[in-house]
C-alpha cells in the first residue's frame, strides 16, 4: 500500500520506493494494466495469474484479446543500482506517461500511472467512491 510521486527520466527511468523493492524481489513483470496505468508484479504473483490464464480457452475471442494485450506487451525488468527500472516504450506510450508519475501499492500489484491519467480517473470516480464501496461490501465480492 501507499502513494508515490516521481518523476520519470529521458530514458525512461523511474525509481520505485525503497519500501517496495524488497516486495518484488531481483526480477519482475511490469504489463500493460486497466484504466490506463501499468502493472508490476513480483514473479510469484505473476506465475499465480499465468496459472489462471492456462486455464482459459484461448478459442475464445475475449481470452486472446486479453493474453495480447496484457501478456504480449509484458517485460520482465530488473533494479538498476539506483532502484530505478527501465519501462519500454510501448509501456510509456499505452499509460501516457511524460514526466510525473504516481506509483500506488494495490493488493499483490503496484500501479504506474501518469499523474494527469491517475488524477484524471480519481476525479472521474470521486462521486461514485462511496456507492462503489458500498456494492462491494454489501454483494459480497470475492477475493
Amino acid at each position: 500500500m501507499g502513494e508515490f510521486h516521481h518523476n520519470i527520466d529521458e530514458k525512461s527511468r523511474l525509481i520505485i520506493p525503497s519500501k517496495f523493492r524488497s516486495e518484488l524481489g531481483e526480477t519482475f513483470i511490469i504489463t500493460k494494466g486497466l484504466d490506463k496505468c501499468l502493472f508490476i508484479y513480483s514473479k510469484t504473483e505473476w506465475d499465480k495469474i499465468m496459472q489462471k490464464v492456462s486455464t482459459l480457452q484461448f478459442t475464445k475471442k475475449n481470452v486472446r484479446a486479453f493474453e495480447r494485450a496484457f501478456i504480449g506487451g509484458a517485460s520482465t525488468i530488473e533494479f538498476d543500482k539506483q532502484g530505478r527500472i527501465n519501462i519500454t516504450s510501448p509501456l510509456v506510450h499505452y499509460a501516457n506517461i511524460q514526466k510525473e508519475c504516481v506509483i500506488i501499492g494495490v493488493n499483490e500489484r503496484l500501479e504506474i500511472w501518469s499523474l494527469e491519467e491517475f488524477n484524471n480517473y480519481m476525479k472521474a470516480n470521486e462521486e461514485s467512491l462511496e456507492e462503489i464501496t458500498e456494492n462491494i461490501f454489501e454483494s459480497g465480492y470475492e477475493a
